[in-house]
């Protein structure tokens, strides 16, 4: 059996450092690589011996990782934080970085971290473009409604953005420049073009079939609607990974940091190293759920009788990802059983 390479890969926009090692960590070959699929498919082509590599997360990792899979052994990607801290030099440069992340992995020291299968990561690269134009509609809403505070015009704010309303309210206005018209026009059909690519979106995540079946087994929770079985779904990806509950409250962002030294625990803040796309939508849906679930609506008075209502959402939304876990795992384990009587 020939003895395996360790290629560590410093990741950038337009160049890819690769280090690749032996186990006893003599250097075999340092280079350059164009970040582009045809010059990075002749370096792996290259590389005569079967080989385990290890890249950063990065912005630009998740097409690098697809298309090297094939001809690596194994190949890892290294948590960016912890990378830091464990790596972290007087002296810094791409072909240092290359070597200490096939330093780690040689030594099996990677702070390795979790990659979607790729169909995921593409569903979820629509869900969040989805979300980006639910933010753009809401800021052109927000845009009308200043336009209008501008030049004093006089308007009801629940029913600006009705279609009839607002056609109304342009034939009628009074004292309004022709600009400020024309802008509120534009505002009024960017709003409506964001609107239908959200829609569009979601229809689409809502058909797919790998998704269906999760989808409706995560609904069944009261509170869980449409858009945060799709969060929970696309950014969760295997629900197995998570060992225990406060795992996943953690990956949510739902719980605080933790600085334990001599004895002495110092809570701080909720802690800024999450999934901020999950923590925005479980906060949205905690603040809902108790009006139609009673047992969720008990957790959240016991905690707003203690004084402090932003900890009786957060201690809802924990227990929002408790259930969901519980279901995602349930019917992952019912597909298996599926799968395995049908053999």
């Amino acid at each position: 059996m020939s003895e395996l390479y360790y290629v560590g890969m410093d990741v950038h926009k337009k160049t890819i450092a690769a280090c690749i090692k032996k186990a006893g960590g003599e250097v075999i070959a340092e280079q350059t690589i164009a970040a582009n699929r045809v010059d990075l498919g002749e370096w792996a082509a290259r590389i005569e011996r079967p080989w385990i590599g290890a890249l950063e997360a990065t912005l630009f990792s998740g097409w690098i990782y697809d298309f090297l899979n094939p001809y690596a052994k194994e190949l890892k990607v290294a948590h960016p934080a912890m990378l830091k801290a464990i790596g972290a030099s007087k002296k810094k440069d791409d072909k240092i970085d290359a070597s200490m992340i096939a330093d780690l992995l040689r030594c099996n020291l990677l702070p390795e971290c979790y990659m979607a299968p790729s169909w995921i990561r593409e569903l979820r690269r629509m869900l969040r473009y989805r979300n980006l134009m639910v933010w753009q509609a809401v800021r052109m809403k927000n845009k009308m409604s200043g336009l209008l505070m501008e030049v004093g015009a006089q308007y009801d704010k629940k029913s600006l953005h009705g279609m009839k309303y607002f056609g109304e309210l342009l034939e009628s206005v009074q004292d309004v420049p022709e600009s400020v018209l024309a802008m509120l026009k534009m505002s009024r059909s960017s709003m409506e073009m964001f609107d239908t690519i959200q829609k569009k979106l979601i229809k689409t995540l809502r058909c797919d079939p790998r998704l269906s079946g999760r989808l409706k087994a995560l609904m069944t929770l009261k509170g869980v609607g449409e858009v945060t079985a799709l969060t929970w779904a696309l950014e969760i990806g295997e629900a197995e990974r998570f060992s225990s509950i406060k795992r996943a409250v953690s990956y949510c962002g739902l719980c605080a940091a933790l600085s334990r030294s001599a004895g002495k625990d110092h809570r701080g803040p909720i802690s800024k190293q999450r999934n901020k796309h999950l923590q925005t939508v479980l906060i949205e849906a905690a603040k809902l759920a108790p009006r139609w679930d009673e047992s969720l609506k008990e957790v959240h008075e016991r905690e707003i009788a203690r004084g402090n209502r932003n900890r009786a959402t957060l201690a809802v939304a924990r227990k929002i990802v408790a259930r969901l876990l519980a279901i995602d795992k349930r019917h992952t384990l019912e597909l298996l059983d599926g799968k395995a009587k049908k053999k």
